[in-house]
């Protein structure tokens, strides 16, 4: 064991004496953090980088439904977050987002509240259905994606009291307590009860930024970018540790050190913990780096610490894979370099994986970065290390897979044989 340890420190002080890994290690990272710590406006002085989102809104509606939309984006609730400007043609609004004037346009259908709730002698009719258009500026994805987001939330409480409405109305009927006749009835003293209170809980939106209890959570943006930059550049690191494993085996010393009286399992074994503390220090200086010059909020550091090993695991996982399967250190290196980019554009490290289509937010599983990355950000928002079971499991179990993978792999190779 102690053989096994001597080792991994031994490569974790050979990797920190290379200039070239510390710039992609510490320096690349660290830069990418501050760019886009600055094109998001974080060190503009807001205290979330995210701020008077411009937004235009077009009610055509002009009934409950759309009024409510409208009040919910002009309230107090979001005054910090969006700036909104009201609009009468959906045509105008639209050529506004083209000329990158604004983040996006929110249109509201006319008759979109009779959509949604039927009137009289209308309820056994199919309403028509009307979407809310929400034109996305693809220059703003961050503010586009963040109205997108509140439209989303407001037409989901919509479903909901429309589909608890008739869920009751039909369990009301099985049962027997009224006939059909009456709950055509029963639909229409519902609807009449939303037209009149359009701000019913049922259907209003409310962003609950404060309580009586707690402390407000203000989200920073850095807290999403920098975790994204520094896992992205952990796929580097453990890729170069693997890396290294070949080049030993290439250059002789890897095979004169199995016929030394350490047992082979002792040496790859080290090999692979060195790697180990290389990404868990490479985080930890990230984290530290960014906490001291930046003033980030990690959140809870138990949670944090944990949430480094898991990820450090599952990435050296991916490291010792690559390198089970390549045959030279320029293929590690090669290939590693596609997986870090690959990884980290699937992982969420440069674009939310909300804003992604459904398959690749299904196909981002597969890497450490989007457990990861979603640990960090439940952190950030004030979770604490039970909130972290599902991403820390996740990860463990994705290391655990792929050491094993590579250890059958690399007995098949014979790693001594030349």
């Amino acid at each position: 064991m102690i053989k096994l340890i001597l080792i991994g420190i031994k490569d974790l002080k050979i990797i920190f004496r290379d200039r070239a890994a510390l710039i992609m290690m510490l320096l690349a990272p660290f830069l990418l953090t501050l760019g886009m710590g600055l094109v998001t406006g974080r060190f503009s002085g807001s205290s979330t980088g995210i701020s008077d989102i411009p937004v235009i809104i077009v009610n055509l509606d002009q009934e409950q439904l759309g009024n409510a939309l409208e009040e919910a984006f002009t309230g107090e609730e979001l005054a910090g977050l969006v700036e909104p400007t009201l609009g009468k043609s959906p045509e105008a609004a639209r050529q506004a987002i083209d000329e990158d004037t604004a983040a996006a346009a929110i249109i509201i259908p006319a008759g979109f509240t009779r959509s949604v709730i039927p009137q009289q002698g209308t309820f056994d009719e199919e309403p028509e259905a009307l979407q809310i258009e929400v034109y996305a500026n693809p220059a703003r994805p961050t503010g586009a994606g963040i109205v997108k987001s509140i439209v989303d939330e407001f037409i989901s409480r919509i479903e909901e009291g429309r589909i608890s409405g008739q869920t009751s109305i039909f369990q009301m009927i099985i049962s027997g307590r009224i006939t059909p006749q009456q709950g055509e009835q029963a639909g229409m003293d519902m609807a009449q009860r939303l037209e009149n209170e359009p701000l019913d809980e049922a259907l209003a939106i409310k962003l609950n930024t404060d309580t009586n209890e707690v402390e407000a959570v203000q989200f920073d943006v850095l807290a999403y970018l920098a975790p994204g930059m520094a896992l992205m550049f952990l796929m580097f690191t453990v890729s170069y540790g693997g890396r290294s494993i070949l080049a030993e085996k290439a250059q002789g010393t890897l095979p004169r050190l199995l016929v030394s009286p350490t047992v082979s399992a002792q040496i790859l074994g080290g090999k692979v913990f060195g790697i180990y503390l290389t990404g868990v220090a490479q985080m930890l200086i990230l984290i530290g780096a960014t906490t001291l010059l930046f003033q980030l909020k990690w959140g809870d550091p138990l949670g944090v610490l944990v949430l480094v090993l898991a990820a450090v695991f599952g990435a050296s996982g991916w490291g010792m894979f690559i390198t089970a399967l390549a045959r030279t250190p320029a293929q590690v290196a090669s290939v590693g370099s596609a997986i870090m980019l690959i990884f980290g554009i699937l992982g969420g490290s440069f674009i939310s994986l909300e804003m992604m289509p459904p398959a690749v937010q299904m196909v981002s599983k597969i890497t450490p970065n989007a457990w990861a990355l979603d640990g960090f950000t439940t952190l950030a928002l004030g979770g604490t290390l039970p909130h972290l079971s599902t991403p820390i499991t996740a990860l463990l179990t994705m290391g655990m897979v792929l050491f094993v993978a590579a250890v059958i792999l690399f007995g098949k190779k014979n790693l001594v044989q030349n």
